[in-house]
């Protein structure tokens, strides 16, 4: 038992490479690469190998994957849900690439596209000043409800 585990030891030490860290190389591959037409873009798995590195940011993902794919904007991709393997240097995450920007404003959810720059900002009353005039109005009655709601005077 004692001599199983003595060899054991040197295959399971992992020692990152202090050059590999300081460059910030990193390795691309894509899985379950599939075409959707309907939705006007290409969805895989995207596992990256950062060794000796924390985390690959998603604009260095974008570039990178750009040029493999030949992709004109890379505004147009969208990476979301790594995971990052337990012991580091190995990620997992999702990632669509779109025909052009319209295809994706018009199937990405709200939230997706705010992360990526593109989601439109709120118009309106916050939902604190709409409490605050609602709760004016039930204090009055008659004519001086719309006084109170802050309308024409």
């Amino acid at each position: 038992l004692k001599a199983r585990v003595a060899l054991a030891l040197p295959n399971s030490l992992v020692v990152a490479h202090p050059i590999a860290a300081m460059t910030g190389e990193f390795t691309i591959r894509t899985r379950k690469f599939k075409q959707n037409p309907l939705l006007g873009r290409r969805q895989f798995v995207l596992d990256v190998i950062h060794p000796g590195m924390a985390n690959v940011s998603k604009k260095d993902l974008a570039t990178k994957l750009a040029s493999m794919y030949k992709v004109h904007d890379s505004q147009c991709i969208q990476l979301f849900g790594f995971k990052t393997a337990f012991g580091g240097g190995r990620s997992t995450g999702f990632g669509l690439i779109y025909e052009n920007l319209d295809k994706m404003k018009k199937f990405e959810p709200k939230y997706r596209l705010k992360r990526a720059g593109l989601g439109a900002e709120k118009a309106g009353a916050g939902r604190r000043s709409k409490k605050d005039t609602k709760n004016r109005r039930k204090k009055v009655r008659g004519k001086e409800k719309t006084k109170a709601a802050g309308g024409k005077k």
